[in-house]
């Protein structure tokens, strides 16, 4: 668990950039984007997102995002090509109140035109950074579906090793592989 405790100040995601991407807040408009993120068969696959999940879930996602920033201090981050401004996904810091979670999560989803590209790397990275220098926890989480073998290779790249694979609470009818990646 993370040792800071945050302030819940105004504008609490913070903006930050790598080589190609800004990591910034989610705004109004981004909700048509996301959702053709989330709307994408391979995406409803590897999030478990069920043929009911639809605009206004993207825009209360987005939202919980946010407020996850205002109270933990960690959350999502909007995904925009610097060069283009187009959003190509999420990615960031997880950490829902589930009482099985294994803790902070650095998770990703972008969608697929953009697979291939680097950037869930790019942007795991800099999430795992931001982790260990402003969130200071000692342990990062990824939690991945077994057969998620792109994902699984991004948390390799990073440095995550497999710790296990375990049922978890909000989604009983398949095991998750539980990566962890220490200071």
């Amino acid at each position: 668990m993370p040792r800071r405790v945050h302030n819940g100040a105004v504008g609490a995601c913070p903006i930050l950039e790598t080589d190609r991407l800004i990591l910034r807040n989610f705004r109004d408009d981004d909700v048509d984007a996301y959702f053709g993120v989330l709307d994408t068969p391979e995406v409803r696959a590897w999030l478990h997102l069920p043929e009911t999940f639809g605009r206004e879930h993207a825009w209360a996602q987005m939202a919980g995002f946010l407020g996850e920033w205002e109270l933990r201090g960690t959350g999502q981050w909007a995904l925009e090509e610097k060069e283009t401004g187009r959003f190509v996904g999420r990615a960031g810091l997880y950490r829902p109140e589930r009482d099985d979670w294994p803790g902070v999560e650095v998770g990703w989803t972008l969608h697929p035109d953009s697979w291939g590209l680097g950037y869930a790397t790019e942007a795991g990275r800099r999430a795992v950074a931001y982790g260990f220098e402003e969130v200071d926890v000692d342990r990062l989480f990824s939690c991945i579906l077994p057969d998620n073998k792109r994902s699984q290779s991004v948390a390799g790249r990073l440095g995550f090793t497999l710790l296990e694979e375990r049922v978890l609470a909000f989604y009983p009818d398949a095991p998750h592989g539980i990566w962890f990646l220490d200071r």
